[in-house]
């Protein structure tokens, strides 16, 4: 409800008075309007307008006793303020101007009248928007001095992403035609564009490094978490675009195998619940190896450890000598794979093998082992899974290799085949740069005569004592057993899933944006989104419900919100706007995470039937025969 001023001409003065109502608002189409409940006058008797909004707010919470059966807790108001509203309040229920009686509401409706409108997604957008609360985002964003309605739509965008990743254009359509978000939110719907979600993108990005230290802290707070173990790695996406004028879109080695767009790389840093301690954006062709020095100066600030450094845990490309002499001086307990390919090492007599099991329950072996000349402890693990996998895919690209030498080959006897020496060789070429990890695996021999013309070609595969589906894993931590250690690094299959997140569930790849400040904005927002993805997955984990996002979303999104309209006996129209009941599956979400299952309670109202107009004639005063 709200106090709605209404300014008008007193015709006896001849001068300007106001008059005052208490209104609610409803969705008539695609349009919100206002209902008025009750005409309050000109509240002459009330001089200040705090006065009037005092006695606004205590009628509603007259109604809300009324309709819940529960005092509500209110400011203690003026006699006269409380003598108007308890007058007021007796006229709405007298006259049934909304839906506050006790019990039982019955009406007699004509059937054929009903129909829903205005049918939304609210499931999914009420769990998420639960969750943004939850993490207090909106509280920090008041601390930054934001306004109200900017915070709004704030909630709205961040939420919107989570939902339903998409383009600000597309956005805003799905907000406008698809989605219950603005009446969650309370921003108002007819102000959604794609320009305010432009601009909401850039205002939330210029405060990045509060907020994410803000939403480190709050889930350290939330859950318990120490923060012990964290995982860095760092992923890239790429541009639709020529991004000509860009200072970070450059050509690189992107992951997706996309060699003519130019990349951004994002590096971020998580624990072992997947929440994000930190992340920045580099330029494309940034090599791993080369950001963790910037990484380890921000690291202290966005972890709890209680004043101990955390263990880190590096992907392979990561773990170069010089960051690991890095992170050694430091002080941080690391470990990764290593990167060098040992040769002299020799296993622990000393202790036998550990087998653990994956979550196949397949095994993998693990071995201590010695390296000369090394102070760090070395691990060998063996997993016959992988060990087959690798062996299918070296088989493969050995048979196409050897496919690609035979086509050469016969070329050398066709007619107008392919013979000169120079020729041959840059087939052989083109061929190796194909499967670089596969020909260096062969001896290839080319016979030519005095005229530089190839006149044979042969190979012979070499033998290897590469042992497939074994690698090393290296630490500095001595206290730690075989079982602990693989325990430690196979935590990074968290950061893993952290990418496929963002760059699957939550639409970061590709940017289409053609601006940097664009780009860094849409990345952040994703971010900011996965925050909320994983904070709704990590306590439903807790209670074994192990969805997948997009499986959680279309669930969820069996809730909607509908507005029911009908006529009674007495023509009046009756506007009824409520959520769907949630489904025994969304009904155990909610009861995991501890969520509200309904946004709001049910919203009655009764238009009265328009009033004929004193120009208006009855049917049989129109001059027709009947």
């Amino acid at each position: 409800m709200f106090l709605k001023r209404i300014s008008k001409v007193n015709k006896a003065t001849g001068k300007p008075k106001d008059y005052y109502r208490l209104c609610e608002s409803y969705r008539s189409g695609n349009a919100v309007r206002h209902y008025t409940i009750i005409q309050l006058g000109a509240l002459d008797e009330l001089p200040l307008y705090e006065q009037k909004q005092a006695l606004a707010r205590r009628i509603e919470q007259l109604v809300d006793e009324q309709r819940t059966g529960k005092l509500t807790m209110f400011a203690p108001t003026e006699d006269l303020v409380e003598r108007l509203a308890q007058k007021f309040f007796a006229d709405i229920a007298e006259k049934r101007r909304l839906d506050i009686a006790s019990g039982k509401d019955y009406h007699v409706v004509d059937v054929n009248s009903l129909k829903n409108k205005q049918v939304r997604e609210v499931g999914a957008e009420w769990l998420c928007l639960q969750t943004v609360e939850q993490l207090k985002i909106s509280r920090f964003l008041r601390q930054q001095e934001w306004d109200e309605e900017t915070i709004r739509l704030a909630m709205t965008h961040i939420v919107s992403r989570a939902v339903y990743p998409a383009s600000e254009l597309r956005t805003s359509q799905w907000i406008r035609e698809n989605s219950a978000i603005c009446e969650l939110t309370g921003y108002p719907e007819s102000k959604i564009n794609k320009d305010r979600l432009y601009a909401i993108s850039h205002q939330l990005y210029s405060v990045k490094d509060e907020l994410e230290k803000h939403l480190s802290n709050r889930t350290n707070e939330l859950f318990d978490l120490d923060d012990k173990i964290i995982l860095y790695d760092l992923t890239n996406t790429y541009f639709e675009g020529r991004m000509s004028n860009s200072n970070i879109a450059r050509f690189g080695r992107s992951k997706e195998k996309r060699k003519d767009a130019k990349l951004v790389v994002l590096g971020v840093v998580v624990n072992t619940e997947g929440f994000l301690k930190y992340s920045n954006i580099y330029e494309g062709n940034t090599a791993d190896s080369t950001t963790l020095e910037h990484i380890i100066k921000q690291m202290s600030l966005r972890t709890s450890a209680n004043g101990r450094k955390p263990v880190v845990v590096l992907d392979a490309g990561i773990a170069t000598e010089d960051n690991i002499r890095l992170l050694r001086d430091s002080g941080y307990g690391y470990i990764c794979v290593s990167r060098s390919k040992l040769k002299n090492y020799k296993a622990d007599t000393n202790q036998s093998p550990v087998v653990v099991r994956d979550n196949k329950e397949q095994p993998i072996t693990l071995r201590k082992v010695t390296v000369e000349g090394c102070t760090d402890n070395y691990l060998q693990v063996h997993s016959h899974a992988k060990a087959l996998k690798e062996s299918s895919m070296n088989n493969r690209f050995a048979d196409r290799f050897e496919e690609g030498l035979k086509q050469i080959k016969d070329s050398l006897d066709k007619k107008s085949g392919i013979k000169k020496l120079s020729k041959v060789w840059e087939r052989i070429g083109r061929l190796k740069a194909n499967y670089p990890s596969t020909h260096k695996h062969y001896d290839i021999c080319v016979k030519d005569d005095s005229k530089e013309t190839v006149v044979d070609l042969t190979w012979e595969k070499k033998e290897t004592d590469k042992q497939e589906g074994t690698y090393l894993l290296r630490t500095n931590l001595n206290e730690k057993d075989e079982h602990t250690q693989w325990t430690i690094y196979n935590t990074i299959r968290e950061i893993e899933y952290t990418f496929r997140v963002l760059k699957t569930d939550l639409d970061l790849r590709p940017i289409f944006h053609k601006t940097d400040a664009a780009s860094m904005a849409h990345l952040h927002l994703g971010l900011l989104a996965y925050w909320v993805v994983n904070t709704i997955r990590h306590q439903l984990k807790q209670k074994g419900i192990n969805n997948e996002w997009r499986d959680t979303v279309r669930t969820m999104n069996t809730q909607k919100a509908v507005t029911t309209t009908m006529k009674n006996d007495r023509y009046e129209q009756i506007i009824i706007r409520q959520c769907s009941e949630p489904t025994d599956e969304v009904k155990c979400i909610y009861k995991a995470l501890g969520y509200k299952p309904v946004p709001f309670t049910r919203k009655k109202f009764v238009v009265p039937p328009a009033e004929i107009r004193k120009t208006q004639l009855p049917d049989n005063d129109l001059g027709l025969s009947g």
